[in-house]
């Protein structure tokens, strides 16, 4: 799927209004309601800019602190005004007269409780009792521990009294739960319409019917039809259902209401209901219209699984409210359900039940013309090169997605700008794909010798057996140049879209996915980690062979596999232990039956590997014309690694590097694709 490139003369789409905001009745800032809760929070501001004047008044100016002694000596020199010396538990404090070296103003001295009484007793000695004695203050250390906490619990209780009040009519704080959090589009704010749209020409059918019935329901009534009251698209992630529900936005001159499936739960019960019922009212009030559930198996999963608790489980409320609003539609409603998922095995067979969902359009993965239509309307974005031929890139990405594809568009923009071209070549498509789908080349990654030659073996298993199986995908290129988490890699080029497996094709891809062991077994006396994706690949192939498809003589035309629809948290087992011991050893026995035929066939062609094996350590790359005239007996004509580069430093010594455009990597040509191995 794709988003069409923004036009220079559209306008700015404006900011998407969330609910319970009129369209077009924008206020300016400053005017209009006052915001909730503002008042709340000028209590509090007032309350603790109190507090604070109060701990600042209440609290003396205790002034110069001075010693007793000095303290006798101010008074018997007479610069201490008689009434004014006051003892209080903490401190004595007295106002100074002004003099020549010091202007008037407090001194005082610090009591603790253990000279409090002594330092008291004289200093009424010094000063003839005339000092007065204060009572301590119970209420100020008082308020000053509880004052702060007592204005929380004020400030709480207001929130809630408030809240509790505003909750029947949706204005308060815990009334806003029960809210819908939707966006309202139009087309105007999607800036995404059906031409940007490409590879799901039928499901763009389906929905234009329903545009059509938006616009003109007349023209569907004079025939006695009704208008669909839901449309769920399921697909895989990356096909582009989100992206055809915002072309609807775009398309439909209707109120398209959007909101996420996880949107509608919260951590209070019935907070769900609450957002769903809300959200069909005001559909229905600005009807025609459509709303949009995006990822609803977030809300709309089978009830009954696990361990949940029946009526009382947040996510079966909200669906359960869901299937009331939706059975609750008239004809004369004008409003459409579109839901998104990915997961429709596990939704809840009375939500997609017809009256509900009346239709489940499929998005799949896009074929060879809706790649090349996909990767035509993302290059608009980009400046490309005369010579690009999407074509290639189109057959040489099978079973990638719209997203995809969308990503190897950007990452070779990313990577023509990164060596300071000025278009988007095709070796830049080239090496974005393989980035996309199996990581960066590591070509700085210094191996050992050994290590270098156990991969070279390794993958020339692979290359010879790809090469000579009739049945596997045609060989297009193998390198031992590190990608990803591979150490090296075999690459096939697929010669179709394959939408299902074939036995011959399963176990001549287990053979190819055998023979990196083999070869490395043989070569090196020894075995490595390296080929723990082979082995991955070939048990989760025999498992899908004998336990879904029934390509099992012994187990017959049954399946096997536990349905993960039913959400248990048990383990799914509907079969006995006999029959699993027969799965076991059904598994074991295709896997041993490739790596027995892959052995047989490398070893009558053991000087083939080890040619495309020295052939790789010498050139690391190697294309499948290459591969051949190798395993013919024939030699390759073109320089060794350390040649190209010892010429490429020559080259640099004679003339200057020319600025702008980098000479691009050639390790991965096109129409490259890997094999599994």
């Amino acid at each position: 799927m794709a988003n069409r490139p923004d036009k220079n003369d559209r306008p700015p789409a404006p900011k998407p209004q969330r609910s319970g905001q009129e369209p077009g009745r924008d206020r300016p800032p400053g005017q209009g309601a006052p915001q909730p809760g503002r008042g709340v929070f000028g209590i509090l501001s007032a309350a603790l800019l109190v507090l604070l004047l109060v701990m600042l008044f209440s609290t003396p100016r205790a002034g110069k602190s001075v010693t007793l002694a000095d303290f006798e000596n101010l008074w018997n020199s007479g610069l201490i005004v008689e009434d004014s010396v006051r003892i209080s538990d903490s401190a004595v404090i007295a106002v100074r007269r002004a003099a020549e070296d010091a202007p008037q103003g407090n001194v005082s001295i610090q009591l603790n409780t253990a000279t409090s009484k002594t330092v008291a007793d004289e200093v009424m000695r010094i000063t003839a009792n005339a000092a007065r004695p204060e009572a301590s203050s119970w209420w100020m250390p008082l308020l000053l521990f509880y004052g702060p906490i007592l204005i929380i619990f004020i400030v709480i209780w207001m929130l809630i009294t408030r809240g509790i009040r505003g909750a029947g009519g949706g204005g308060g704080m815990l009334g806003n739960f029960g809210k819908s959090r939707h966006r309202t589009l139009n087309k105007e704010m999607t800036n995404v319409t059906f031409n940007d749209v490409a590879g799901i020409d039928e499901a763009k059918d389906e929905v234009s019917e329903i545009i059509e019935f938006l616009k003109n329901p007349k023209k569907f009534a004079r025939l006695g039809g009704r208008i669909p009251r839901g449309v769920l698209l399921v697909g895989e992630p990356g096909c582009g259902k989100t992206l055809l529900a915002r072309a609807i936005a775009g398309e439909a001159d209707v109120p398209f209401f959007s909101i996420s499936g996880s949107d509608f739960v919260e951590m209070f019960v019935g907070v769900g209901a609450s957002r769903v019922r809300d959200l069909f009212k005001q559909a229905k009030e600005s009807s025609p219209c459509i709303i949009f559930l995006d990822e609803i198996d977030a809300v709309g999963r089978r009830r009954g699984g696990g361990f949940s608790h029946g009526g009382h489980d947040e996510r079966e409320q909200t669906l359960n409210a869901i299937l009331v609003e939706m059975d609750g539609f008239a004809t004369t409603d004008g409003v459409i359900v579109i839901a998104a998922t990915n997961r429709g095995d596990v939704l809840d067979p009375a939500l997609i039940r017809p009256g509900r969902f009346d239709r489940q359009i499929i998005v799949p993965l896009p074929d060879l013309k809706g790649r090349l239509e996909i990767l035509r309307v993302h290059a608009k974005k980009v400046k490309m090169s005369p010579e690009v031929d999407l074509e290639r890139v189109a057959r040489g990405t099978p079973m990638f997605s719209g997203a995809d594809l969308a990503a190897i568009i950007n990452e070779g923009a990313i990577a023509a700008t990164m060596q300071n071209k000025d278009y988007v070549e095709q070796v830049d498509l080239e090496e974005a794909r393989d980035k996309v789908k199996f990581g960066r080349a590591k070509k700085s990654r210094v191996r050992e010798k050994d290590e270098n030659k156990l991969v070279a073996y390794h993958e020339a298993g692979h290359a010879v057996l790809q090469a000579l199986l009739p049945d596997a995908d045609p060989l297009h290129k193998v390198t031992i140049i590190p990608r990803g988490a591979a150490g090296g890699a075999t690459f096939s080029l697929p010669e179709k879209d394959r939408m299902g497996y074939s036995v011959r094709w399963l176990n001549a891809t287990m053979k190819v996915l055998c023979g990196g062991r083999i070869a490395e077994q043989k070569a090196m006396n020894d075995v490595s980690s390296g080929a723990s994706q082979d082995i991955a690949q070939v048990t989760a192939m025999a498992k899908h062979m004998v336990l879904e498809w029934g390509m099992s003589d012994r187990l017959g035309f049954i399946r096997y596999a536990p349905s993960d629809s039913r959400e248990l948290q048990l383990p799914d087992k509907d079969y006995s232990d006999e029959t699993a011991r027969i799965i076991d050893e059904e598994v074991r026995r295709l896997a041993d039956e490739a790596f027995t035929k892959a052995r047989e066939i490398l070893e009558a062609n053991w000087d083939k590997v080890v040619s495309v094996a020295e052939a790789l350590l010498k050139h690391e790359t190697l294309s499948a014309d290459e591969v051949t005239r190798l395993m013919r007996g024939e030699k390759l004509d073109k320089p060794t690694v350390s040649e190209m580069l010892a010429m490429l430093e020559a080259r640099k010594a004679q003339t200057p590097a020319p600025g702008g455009k980098a000479t691009a990597s050639e390790d991965l040509p096109p129409d490259v694709l890997p094999s599994p191995a």
